[in-house]
Protein backbone atom coordinates (compact mmCIF):
# COMPACT_ATOMS: atom_id res chain seq x y z
CA UNK A 1 0.00 0.00 0.00
CA UNK A 2 1.28 3.32 -1.00
CA UNK A 3 1.61 6.41 1.18
CA UNK A 4 -1.22 8.18 -0.07
CA UNK A 5 -3.64 5.48 -0.11
CA UNK A 6 -2.76 4.69 3.85
CA UNK A 7 -3.18 8.28 4.11
CA UNK A 8 -6.88 8.41 2.33
CA UNK A 9 -7.57 5.04 4.34
CA UNK A 10 -6.85 7.03 7.73
CA UNK A 11 -8.47 9.93 6.05
CA UNK A 12 -11.63 7.97 6.05
CA UNK A 13 -11.73 6.62 9.34
CA UNK A 14 -11.33 9.64 10.60
CA UNK A 15 -14.41 11.17 8.82
CA UNK A 16 -16.65 7.85 10.11
CA UNK A 17 -15.55 7.73 13.37
CA UNK A 18 -16.52 11.86 13.15
CA UNK A 19 -19.74 11.26 11.37
CA UNK A 20 -20.52 8.70 13.82
CA UNK A 21 -20.05 10.42 16.82
CA UNK A 22 -22.12 13.03 15.45
CA UNK A 23 -25.00 10.56 14.70
CA UNK A 24 -24.93 9.15 18.25
CA UNK A 25 -24.92 13.19 19.84
CA UNK A 26 -28.29 13.63 17.42
CA UNK A 27 -29.81 10.49 18.37
CA UNK A 28 -28.67 11.22 22.09
CA UNK A 29 -30.37 14.97 21.95
CA UNK A 30 -33.77 14.04 20.03
CA UNK A 31 -34.46 10.53 21.35
CA UNK A 32 -32.93 9.31 24.50
CA UNK A 33 -32.97 12.76 26.24
CA UNK A 34 -36.70 13.61 25.86
CA UNK A 35 -37.19 9.71 26.72
CA UNK A 36 -35.52 9.24 29.84
CA UNK A 37 -34.53 12.73 31.25
CA UNK A 38 -37.48 14.91 30.32
CA UNK A 39 -35.22 17.46 28.86
CA UNK A 40 -36.04 18.34 24.77
CA UNK A 41 -32.92 20.89 23.33
CA UNK A 42 -34.29 20.14 20.32
CA UNK A 43 -38.33 20.23 20.56
CA UNK A 44 -38.48 17.15 18.50
CA UNK A 45 -39.06 14.57 21.78
CA UNK A 46 -42.30 16.62 22.09
CA UNK A 47 -43.26 16.32 18.48
CA UNK A 48 -43.13 12.47 18.61
CA UNK A 49 -44.54 12.14 22.13
CA UNK A 50 -41.18 10.94 23.55
CA UNK A 51 -41.03 13.27 26.69
CA UNK A 52 -41.36 11.94 29.97
CA UNK A 53 -41.72 7.98 28.80
CA UNK A 54 -39.36 7.17 31.58
CA UNK A 55 -42.09 7.39 33.86
CA UNK A 56 -42.39 9.16 37.18
CA UNK A 57 -39.65 9.87 39.99
CA UNK A 58 -40.13 8.70 43.52
CA UNK A 59 -38.30 9.96 46.43
CA UNK A 60 -37.07 7.73 49.02
CA UNK A 61 -38.16 9.75 51.63
CA UNK A 62 -40.82 12.79 52.26
CA UNK A 63 -41.40 13.74 55.61
CA UNK A 64 -44.92 15.31 56.30
CA UNK A 65 -46.01 18.20 58.42
CA UNK A 66 -49.59 16.83 59.62
CA UNK A 67 -50.14 12.51 60.90
CA UNK A 68 -51.19 10.25 58.42
CA UNK A 69 -55.13 9.66 57.59
CA UNK A 70 -56.82 6.53 57.93
CA UNK A 71 -60.12 5.72 55.64
CA UNK A 72 -62.15 2.40 55.11
CA UNK A 73 -65.15 2.60 52.40
CA UNK A 74 -67.40 0.52 50.81
CA UNK A 75 -69.78 0.21 48.08
CA UNK A 76 -71.91 -2.35 47.22
CA UNK A 77 -72.03 -2.02 43.06
CA UNK A 78 -75.43 -3.55 41.61
CA UNK A 79 -74.70 -5.17 38.00
CA UNK A 80 -73.21 -2.97 35.31
CA UNK A 81 -72.94 0.06 38.02
CA UNK A 82 -69.62 1.66 39.06
CA UNK A 83 -68.08 3.86 41.53
CA UNK A 84 -65.05 6.27 41.54
CA UNK A 85 -62.86 6.88 44.64
CA UNK A 86 -60.36 9.26 44.84
CA UNK A 87 -58.17 10.94 47.01
CA UNK A 88 -56.64 14.93 46.69
CA UNK A 89 -52.93 14.57 47.34
CA UNK A 90 -49.98 16.67 46.60
CA UNK A 91 -47.07 15.06 44.45
CA UNK A 92 -45.06 12.79 46.68
CA UNK A 93 -47.87 11.81 49.30
CA UNK A 94 -48.35 8.19 49.88
CA UNK A 95 -51.19 5.90 50.67
CA UNK A 96 -50.41 1.58 51.20
CA UNK A 97 -54.18 0.60 50.24
CA UNK A 98 -55.69 -2.53 50.06
CA UNK A 99 -59.39 -3.34 48.34
CA UNK A 100 -61.00 -6.69 48.11
CA UNK A 101 -64.48 -7.20 45.80
CA UNK A 102 -67.06 -9.97 46.94
CA UNK A 103 -67.18 -10.90 42.75
CA UNK A 104 -64.78 -10.15 40.22
CA UNK A 105 -64.37 -6.25 38.75
CA UNK A 106 -62.94 -4.04 36.09
CA UNK A 107 -60.87 -2.10 38.37
CA UNK A 108 -58.20 1.20 37.37
CA UNK A 109 -55.81 2.85 39.84
CA UNK A 110 -55.33 6.00 38.22
CA UNK A 111 -54.26 9.58 38.70
CA UNK A 112 -55.68 13.31 37.10
CA UNK A 113 -53.30 15.95 37.31
CA UNK A 114 -54.69 19.13 38.91
CA UNK A 115 -55.24 21.46 36.34
CA UNK A 116 -55.30 19.36 33.46
CA UNK A 117 -58.69 17.68 31.92
CA UNK A 118 -59.80 14.62 33.85
CA UNK A 119 -59.73 12.90 30.38
CA UNK A 120 -56.21 12.87 30.58
CA UNK A 121 -56.09 11.00 33.79
CA UNK A 122 -52.48 8.37 33.64
CA UNK A 123 -53.39 4.90 34.52
CA UNK A 124 -51.19 3.06 36.80
CA UNK A 125 -52.87 -0.58 37.67
CA UNK A 126 -55.82 -1.71 35.11
CA UNK A 127 -57.75 -5.28 35.16
CA UNK A 128 -60.22 -7.63 36.44
CA UNK A 129 -59.50 -9.81 40.15
CA UNK A 130 -61.07 -9.40 43.35
CA UNK A 131 -58.51 -8.12 45.32
CA UNK A 132 -54.90 -5.80 45.39
CA UNK A 133 -52.79 -4.18 47.62
CA UNK A 134 -49.97 -1.65 47.52
CA UNK A 135 -48.38 1.36 48.47
CA UNK A 136 -49.04 4.43 45.70
CA UNK A 137 -46.90 7.37 45.71
CA UNK A 138 -48.30 9.88 44.22
CA UNK A 139 -46.03 11.80 41.11
CA UNK A 140 -48.05 15.06 41.04
CA UNK A 141 -50.71 17.17 42.98
CA UNK A 142 -54.28 15.93 41.76
CA UNK A 143 -56.82 13.47 42.44
CA UNK A 144 -55.45 9.59 42.68
CA UNK A 145 -57.70 6.96 42.96
CA UNK A 146 -59.48 3.87 41.57
CA UNK A 147 -62.56 3.09 39.16
CA UNK A 148 -64.18 -0.26 39.98
CA UNK A 149 -67.00 -1.77 37.53
CA UNK A 150 -69.25 -4.61 38.18
CA UNK A 151 -70.01 -6.72 34.84
CA UNK A 152 -71.30 -9.91 36.70
CA UNK A 153 -75.20 -10.97 37.52
CA UNK A 154 -75.06 -10.31 40.87
CA UNK A 155 -74.30 -7.72 43.62
CA UNK A 156 -71.13 -7.17 44.37
CA UNK A 157 -69.29 -5.12 47.43
CA UNK A 158 -65.85 -3.50 46.98
CA UNK A 159 -63.91 -2.55 50.73
CA UNK A 160 -61.06 -0.49 50.57
CA UNK A 161 -59.13 0.04 53.62
CA UNK A 162 -56.30 3.55 53.41
CA UNK A 163 -53.25 5.18 55.53
CA UNK A 164 -51.43 8.07 54.33
CA UNK A 165 -51.12 11.22 53.45
CA UNK A 166 -54.01 12.82 51.39
CA UNK A 167 -56.84 16.08 52.63
CA UNK A 168 -60.02 14.64 51.52
CA UNK A 169 -62.17 11.77 49.23
CA UNK A 170 -64.30 11.91 46.52
CA UNK A 171 -66.96 9.36 45.16
CA UNK A 172 -68.37 9.71 42.28
CA UNK A 173 -71.39 8.12 41.60
CA UNK A 174 -74.77 7.97 39.84
CA UNK A 175 -76.25 9.62 42.82
CA UNK A 176 -73.25 12.41 41.96
CA UNK A 177 -70.32 13.21 43.45
CA UNK A 178 -69.87 13.47 47.24
CA UNK A 179 -66.23 14.94 49.19
CA UNK A 180 -65.88 14.68 52.42
CA UNK A 181 -62.33 15.28 54.66
CA UNK A 182 -60.67 12.62 56.26
CA UNK A 183 -59.88 12.02 60.31
CA UNK A 184 -55.89 11.61 61.04
CA UNK A 185 -54.47 8.78 62.48
CA UNK A 186 -54.63 9.48 66.30
CA UNK A 187 -50.91 9.07 67.62
CA UNK A 188 -50.06 7.65 70.89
Amino acid sequence: MTVRAEIDSARRLIISVIVSLLAAVLVFCVFVLPAEFGRDPTGLGKLMGLTGMSGFEVQSLITEPQPPTHDQVEFPLAPFESVEYKYEMEAGQGLVYDWSASGEVLFDLHSEEQGTDPEDAISFSVGRGTQEQGTYVAPFAGKHGWFWENRGSSEVVVRLTTTGFASASITYSPQGEYRRPLSQVASD
